[in-house]
């Protein structure tokens, strides 16, 4: 990944279009296009971030004990026609027709799809817990898309769907999803509070939602200053042991949290005041339990161990993944640009070489990227013929968590110069004592 020959349009000047710092960001270090409104088309430094997220939203899930499935992004009314949602979801879906007439709507959400595909499959509980989930492109006719992929019209989210006999199984489903959203968020190196808030169009009694703090939320959000301060870490759950997963659970939501939409001065008047919170929100994810409102309507039965047809009990579980990146941009920046969490980042480090064309300079810089790729780490490589302030101020504005400025100056002492991006903070030290400390930084990453 040499700079030379990659594909980073970046821009110098703040495009006119973006209002908040993630949208301002992602099109100046070259990450979207926007091709009309509320739709991008993502370039290969956001894509790779992209891949990324989706990565660790697959692993945790898949460790959660939930099936990956991919439905299609068209779907047909009739099924939404059974669930009593077509005529009621509003003029967000995009309802279109084929060449054969039939009604048709780029879906917005699956929850009749899947049930479809469960009530087709499944039909004694001796196949229950299910749950499945997919990572796929939704589409929302949003009146004025704004803020970037924050509020976009096209989006990459992860919806999931449980599949359970009792209602205390689809709950302890729920409380699965959120010990594994916790741990998919703090892989990213963000703090998401579980909220509890209204369930919307999706329907159901029990709901959170994911925030992230940011000053340019669209929610605001009370809560409990002590509820930022939880973290998983790297503690073992066992998402099959009930009690374990519940106290997680109860760790984390016991605290106030809530969303203006569910907000209670009465209750949030008992908590210390030197605690008390008030801010703004990015929402990363929700959860939903509905019970049978789905399953009732579409005929989503199973055998029970009495011999008797019941309609099964379901959630559903979303995460933003395209709505993610902003909003770790907007947790994660300065002036200069993007600062990268290492879970995320699009590159682990960045090789700048000072002296381009200098023979001992360019050679220790093409070790350097042969030493990283030798540990598993794909560096990005500026090999470009620039100045060196456009070189910093290009790694800047892109974020890589660590660099590694390669120079004359530095080799003659048999040094280079390894930089916290978050810091700022330069070291000096051999070109294999960067090797190595880069690659323990990532070593569990």
């Amino acid at each position: 990944m040499r700079l030379s020959r990659y594909f980073l349009p970046v821009l110098k000047e703040d495009p006119k279009e973006a209002q908040i710092v993630s949208h301002r960001y992602m099109l100046r270090a070259g990450m979207i296009k926007q091709q009309s409104a509320g739709i991008y088309s993502w370039l290969p430094l956001g894509l790779r971030v992209l891949n990324r997220i989706q990565q660790i939203v697959n692993e945790e899930q898949i460790r959660a004990g939930h099936v990956p499935v991919l439905m299609p992004t068209l779907q047909s009314a009739d099924l939404w026609r059974e669930s009593g949602r077509y005529d009621a979801y509003g003029p967000e879906m995009l309802r279109i027709k084929d060449r054969h007439d039939r009604e048709m709507l780029y879906g917005p959400t699956n929850e009749e799809m899947i049930t479809d595909m469960f009530r087709a499959h499944v039909s004694s509980y001796k196949s229950l817990p299910l749950t499945l989930y997919q990572i796929q492109w939704k589409f929302r006719d949003e009146m004025r898309p704004r803020f970037g992929v924050m509020r976009g019209r096209e989006f990459l989210m992860k919806d999931g769907y449980n599949f359970d006999l009792t209602k205390e199984d689809a709950l302890h489903a729920y409380n699965r999803h959120m010990v594994s959203y916790l741990r998919t968020y703090e892989r990213m190196g963000l703090t998401a509070i579980p909220m509890r808030a209204d369930s919307g169009p999706i329907g159901g009694e029990d709901t959170h939602e994911f925030l992230v703090l940011a000053q340019t939320g669209e929610s605001e959000v009370f809560y409990d200053a002590r509820v930022t301060e939880l973290k998983l870490g790297d503690r073992s759950v066992d998402y099959d042991n009930r009690e374990e997963v519940k106290a997680v659970c109860d760790e984390f939501t016991t605290l106030y949290a809530r969303t203006d939409e569910t907000h209670d001065e009465g209750i949030f008047a008992e908590v210390p005041e030197e605690h008390r919170r008030v801010a703004r929100g990015i929402e990363v994810g929700q959860i939903f339990y509905f019970g049978t409102k789905y399953s009732e309507a579409m005929g989503a039965t199973v055998v029970s161990p009495e011999g008797k047809q019941i309609p099964v009990e379901m959630g559903s579980h979303g995460i933003g993944v395209s709505r993610l990146i902003g909003a770790i941009i907007e947790a994660s920046h300065d002036d200069k640009g993007i600062i990268w969490p290492e879970g995320v980042t699009p590159f682990p480090v960045g090789i700048v070489n000072l002296k381009q064309g200098d023979a001992a300079t360019d050679a220790a810089c093409d070790a350097l990227y042969k030493g990283l790729a030798a540990k598993g780490l794909e560096a990005l490589y500026d090999d470009r013929d620039e100045r060196a302030g456009a070189k910093f101020a290009t790694m800047d504005l892109i974020g890589l968590p660590w660099r590694i400025t390669v120079g004359p100056r530095g080799l003659a002492n048999g040094v280079v110069e390894v930089t916290s991006r978050r810091t700022g903070l330069s070291e000096e030290m051999s070109a294999e004592a960067a090797i190595a400390k880069i690659a323990a930084i990532y070593e569990n990453i």
